[in-house]
């Protein structure tokens, strides 16, 4: 079984891959392969933060009742 993908694993995984390309020292099909490895990372990373946001919430109790309301950023 897969483990679940990690934020800060990944991050590190896509700045790995960052500097390989930056250095240059890959031929072309190699670095098109890190690219698109690139790619998915990213997606992977743009997932559990959406997921995050999704459930991340403030609980406000009011009147003795406990009411969800979404994280608003301001």
């Amino acid at each position: 079984m897969e483990k679940e993908a990690n934020f800060e694993d990944t991050i590190k995984q896509l700045e790995v891959i960052a500097n390989e390309l930056e250095k240059g020292d890959l031929n072309l099909d190699e670095s098109v392969a890190k690219f698109e490895q690139g790619m998915k990372l990213s997606k992977t990373c743009s997932e559990i933060l959406e997921n995050a946001e999704k459930r991340i919430s403030i609980l406000i109790k009011k009147d003795d009742e406990v009411v969800e309301e979404n994280f608003n950023v301001e």
